[in-house]
């Protein structure tokens, strides 16, 4: 398994602006720290979240890129990636996979983080479809697409973008994390990135409370001190 001092270049790919955020934008803020790249994937905008119908279809999806984008500076990120891909109807097909193998020979990270593509019975929020179908695509993305270069051959023939393998996957929202990252340090910064998501969070009464409680929970799940916090995921090894 990989060291946290091993990672150099990490990749987010997530389906919604937000996702990265709620999931894990204290270890993200972590890997800047350390001196990682991280880039983010945005799969789609976001245009159906949000509880401003005024700007249905005349906004949102421009109002979530700039939300995303400003969160993504409070945890150290300037690279950012949007797909395009329309919020709500994201499935996991040959085209989403290859997109997202491009993004990987692109940015060869040495960890890719995504969504778990299993339901989450224990707890509904993260097994959106979208979330689903994007942590499928990403995980086919990783094995085989993105090492395989007679997957997709257009991207080595007609981009120049060799085969490149991730060496470890890390899955948020699933039923059974393995793995924890003490962001006692980080969390400030990960609410400060979550309140930029405003069309997102200003509904909620206690932000700051409600996601430490969450990570106050994993944190003890993790066997670290009181007080402490943590965010969860489940490791899979890809290499």
């Amino acid at each position: 398994m990989l060291d946290e001092a091993d990672i150099k270049k990490v990749l987010m790919v997530v389906a919604h602006p937000d996702d990265i955020d709620f999931g894990a934008a204290g270890t993200v803020a972590r890997f800047t720290e350390a001196g990682a790249e991280v880039t983010y994937c945005l799969v789609t905008d976001g245009d159906a979240g949000g509880f401003d119908r005024a700007l249905d279809n005349g906004g949102m999806a421009a109002l979530r890129r700039a939300e995303q984008t400003a969160a993504a500076k409070c945890v150290g990120v300037s690279d950012l990636r949007f797909l395009g891909y329309r919020d709500g109807a994201v499935e996991q097909t040959l085209g989403l996979r290859r997109d997202i193998a491009r993004v990987i020979r692109q940015v060869r990270p040495d960890l890719v983080i995504t969504s778990t593509p299993e339901r989450n019975y224990a707890r509904i929020s993260p097994s959106h479809p979208d979330h689903r179908a994007v942590g499928g695509a990403t995980l086919d993305a990783v094995y085989p697409d993105a090492r395989n270069p007679y997957a997709f051959p257009e991207l080595l023939a007609d981009e120049g973008l060799d085969a490149w393998t991730v060496r470890e996957v890390w899955l948020t929202g699933g039923m059974t994390p393995d793995h924890y990252v003490d962001v006692t340090l980080t969390v400030d910064r990960k609410v400060a990135a979550l309140r930029a998501h405003e069309s997102q969070t200003s509904h909620i009464p206690d932000l700051d409370g409600m996601i430490k409680g969450m990570l106050s929970g994993h944190a003890a799940a993790a066997g670290l001190p009181e007080g402490s916090y943590a965010e969860a995921f489940q490791r899979v090894v890809t290499a």
